[in-house]
């Protein structure tokens, strides 16, 4: 029994991180599905939902001024919600006329959206986070492929950049959003990308449905593009910028809102997970996500089987002796993130994998206790040890 947990756990890891994606890879490069891609002007509404980010609102403003992009097929909301320090008031010098701006009281980046879109019109939305840059490109890269009736959503490219952030941290989230870039690059080549990012995105009006509390608005409604019936493509040159996490127990929480509000988006829109209605579309959302996030149980299968096995063979003890030296290695990486060893991959790599997948134990725990994240808070209030910067 101590041998089959030991190769379940060894298949079911292997299937996740090895496998699957090289699965993905291929298969983007031998059964590319090609959709129409045309310079097209649809109208453009581009809702940001924000929550005292005096700091950063004004440059977003800008960014939002700055787009390459028909005035007049293009219009902007930036909502403050619930905002103390003067989000509002900042984001109307920035934008002058030219952007619309509503101050409303406290409801969460659900309710705040809502009112967004609720106060715009237009073909196609496109959401993005308050302290994402834009690029002047971006929206024509996203609406090009809207030119294909059967694209319902495109998804963007999250770059991150750096700021003071810990060396850890940065290196490991580096390494971990390339290869998951990769992966949703592959999936969109051949039908879907599995998911969205709120730092940019964009989605027919058609697609546009009411935000449940507790959810990620870019998870809930990407879902519903593929939901719908339609695709949801990838386009690595609509590129948003964003910093990487100021610390470590920043990342933690970003990581645990982010989790526990996908995991109960995926709770609303499970029939997703039915191969027989959504073919293999069902097999890239449970691996790509769901097992990811459900990887600490064999995890710990793997270590404790393997270690209770050291003695029976090399391949046991040599597995034992290198999940022992990966989580040294993450420790060291924890506990000393601004130090110098930490910026090697050795280290930093083993350090992101742990703190990913602590916070989904603690996601999961959420989700079990009834836990629901239905407000944000600042990211000065995230590095103090609240729960995240944004919701």
């Amino acid at each position: 029994m101590i041998r089959l947990g030991f190769w379940v756990a060894a298949v079911v890891v292997a299937w996740t991180y090895v496998l699957f994606p090289m699965l993905i890879l291929v298969r983007g490069r031998l059964r590319p599905r090609a959709h129409l891609v045309a310079p097209i002007e649809p109208t453009v509404a581009v809702v940001v939902a924000a929550r005292n980010e005096a700091l950063s609102i004004g440059t977003k403003a800008r960014d939002l001024l700055a787009l390459d992009y028909p005035s007049e097929h293009l219009s902007a909301c930036i909502v403050s919600d619930g905002s103390d320090d003067g989000t509002a008031a900042v984001a109307r010098v920035a934008g002058g006329d030219r952007l619309l701006v509503l101050d409303l009281p406290p409801t969460g980046k659900a309710g705040a959206l809502d009112a967004g879109v609720r106060a715009t019109q237009s073909d196609v939305i496109v959401f993005t986070d308050a302290n994402s840059r834009l690029r002047p490109s971006s929206i024509r890269a996203l609406v090009r492929h809207f030119a294909d009736a059967t694209v319902g959503g495109v998804a963007g490219n999250q770059v991150y950049t750096s700021a003071d952030a810990p060396v850890a941290s940065e290196t490991g989230e580096r390494a971990y959003w390339g290869l998951d870039t990769a992966l949703k690059a592959a999936e969109s080549a051949a039908g879907n990308a599995v998911s969205a990012t709120g730092a940019l995105y964009a989605i027919r009006r058609e697609h546009y449905s009411p935000i449940p509390p507790g959810v990620n608005d870019d998870f809930y409604l990407s879902l519903g593009v593929i939901e719908a019936g339609d695709r949801l493509v990838f386009d690595a040159q609509a590129v948003a910028e964003e910093p990487v996490a100021p610390s470590v127990d920043a990342e933690f929480a970003r990581k645990v809102r982010v989790v526990t509000r996908a995991m109960r988006a995926i709770g609303r829109r499970r029939r997703l997970l039915d191969v027989r209605r959504y073919g293999f579309y069902s097999l890239q959302l449970l691996s790509h996500k769901v097992l990811r996030w459900a990887m600490p149980v064999p995890l710990a299968v793997l270590l404790m089987t393997s270690g209770m096995l050291a003695r029976r063979g090399p391949l046991y003890a040599l597995a034992a002796m290198g999940q022992v030296a990966a989580y040294a290695a993450a420790l060291v990486g924890l506990a000393a993130p601004q130090s110098p060893i930490a910026r090697s991959r050795i280290v930093s790599i083993p350090a992101y994998f742990c703190l990913v997948n602590a916070a989904a134990v603690r996601a999961a725990w959420n989700v079990a206790t009834g836990r629901s994240i239905d407000r944000w808070v600042t990211a000065r209030d995230a590095v103090g040890g609240a729960e995240g910067r944004r919701s």
